[in-house]
């Protein structure tokens, strides 16, 4: 296996990365979710997104799990979060996603949106959406 080729100092300065992202995107979840009486109980789908930016040291800059900022526990603690759990609105559970990626190390600025794509057959969903910026 050969080397790839050294590239530092061949970036010019107007095209250094400024920001560093990592996301899960619509993760497709049944949760128990609505505060109408045909919902309660009847869990319904939800569509979870999550946009994490993080800082140059927080975002791998070498080829090795233990460099990357660990995505597996974003889906895994959405997952945690909703099971056996119900929420009568987003919101509640958009903030409480907000809140525990907020506190992780690194994260710079976030966004959480959640939406319902099967409530109205002429919309691709309703929902709700946080964000640091």
């Amino acid at each position: 296996m050969t080397t790839p080729p050294r590239i530092d100092g061949l970036v010019p300065d107007a095209l250094q990365p400024q920001s560093f992202r990592i996301f899960l995107e619509d993760f497709d979840l049944p949760v128990d979710i609505g505060f109408h009486d045909f919902e309660v109980g009847t869990p319904q789908r939800l569509l979870v997104s999550v946009d994490v930016y993080v800082s140059a040291a927080a975002f791998a800059n070498e080829d090795s799990a233990a460099a990357a900022w660990n995505y597996d526990f974003l889906r895994t603690e959405i997952l945690r979060m909703t099971q056996g759990r119900r929420f009568n609105l987003q919101e509640t559970l958009a903030r409480e996603i907000y809140m525990l990626v907020a506190a992780r190390q690194g994260v710079t600025g976030l966004k959480v949106s959640t939406r319902k794509p099967d409530i109205y057959p002429d919309c691709a969903g309703v929902g709700v959406e946080i964000s640091s910026f």
